[in-house]
């Protein structure tokens, strides 16, 4: 957008004064450079994404490398324990009471876990969001419709309602990424819909109705680039919630079945092993709680980052660090003052 006496771009000038120091844009939105700045300040952050990281990883890479080392049974290498490397580098986590890797199928259980997850939270996203924005923006009856919709599904608890669907049906990785996706897409309508409402009696929206722009190019175009970064944090959360829930369905028996295993089933069946092979159990269960605190924490930190009104909490610590290393540098400067006026 240029303006009309000079042609320069609107905000240019406040974009090289307040922008070229943090990174971010005239709007107040940081770039690439600004959000890998603040990412590296935090550090929690950091280890966070580290995590996130090498669980996708796993989750890509494990199953066609592990595949057939997680299935592979070893009566010599009954329950080991952790670190013992006698019958090789694949049971430095111990076995189970079969003989198998505790190593290989918790990396293998990763792609099963995300392959639940992810295609859950992105269905329940897509249809969500969509819907929301669309009942928020238009009102009315529309509106009344889809809260009341809303309202049913939330009336059952996620975890209930898989637990009686999955009965009935097939407890399949299809049909728990349905069920799940379908339980959780209220969270994003009512999130999306609160926030187009309040967007669609903005001035822009009516300058933008004034010439002409129809609702779904408004939607599209003015309404999603603000209720996006939102809904992102909202999936970000909702992620933990649905691996969580996911593993819990498997704990119960009808989520993910053998010869398929995932971080829930292993908790299962190390469950009668506590006393003799706890690692079976143990090690599973705390991969579920580091993913879902690393993903929450990836979570605060974008909520913070993508809020322009709180963004400066992210970067109180790195202004603490220069203002100390600035009193620093008076303090030596003032040192060596005397020195010299005595040479």
């Amino acid at each position: 957008m240029r303006t009309h006496e000079t042609g320069e771009p609107a905000g240019a000038d406040d974009g090289a004064d307040g922008g070229a120091d943090d990174g971010t844009g005239a709007a107040g939105r940081p770039g690439s450079a600004g959000l890998l700045r603040l990412l590296a300040a935090d550090r929690a952050a950091v280890a966070a994404c580290a995590v996130l990281l090498l669980v996708a990883l796993c989750a890509l890479l494990g199953p066609p490398l592990f595949g057939d080392l997680a299935r592979e049974q070893n009566l010599r290498a009954v329950k080991l324990r952790p670190f013992s490397t006698g019958e090789g580098w694949e049971f430095v986590l111990g076995s189970d009471s079969l003989g198998r890797s505790v190593l290989a199928r918790l990396v293998v259980a990763a792609g099963t876990t995300m392959s639940v997850a992810v295609p859950a939270v992105a269905l329940s996203l897509l249809v969500g969001s969509v819907w929301g924005m669309w009942a928020g923006f238009h009102r009315g009856w529309r509106e009344s419709v889809s809260m009341r919709i809303a309202d049913v599904i939330l009336s059952f608890p996620s975890l209930l309602l898989a637990v009686v669907v999955l009965y009935v049906f097939d407890p399949g990785v299809a049909n728990i990424v349905a069920v799940l996706a379908v339980a959780r897409i209220p969270v994003y309508l009512r999130t999306a819909r609160a926030e187009s409402a309040q967007l669609r009696s903005r001035l822009f929206v009516d300058a933008a109705r004034t010439f002409g722009t129809g609702d779904g190019a408004l939607i599209r175009r003015h309404v999603l680039p603000i209720v996006l970064p939102t809904l992102l944090t909202v999936a970000a959360v909702d992620f933990c919630f649905v691996m969580l829930t996911e593993s819990s369905l498997s704990f119960l028996g009808i989520g993910i079945q053998p010869p398929d295993v995932s971080w829930g089933l292993m908790v299962a069946q190390g469950r009668a092993e506590l006393r003799n092979a706890w690692w079976t159990a143990v090690l599973p269960g705390l991969a579920i709680i580091i993913t879902t605190v690393a993903m929450t924490q990836l979570a605060n930190w974008a909520r913070i980052a993508g809020d322009p009104a709180q963004r400066w909490r992210l970067t109180v610590p790195e202004r603490r660090g220069r203002g100390r290393g600035r009193a620093r540098a008076g303090r030596a400067t003032a040192g060596e003052a005397p020195t010299k006026e005595q040479s």
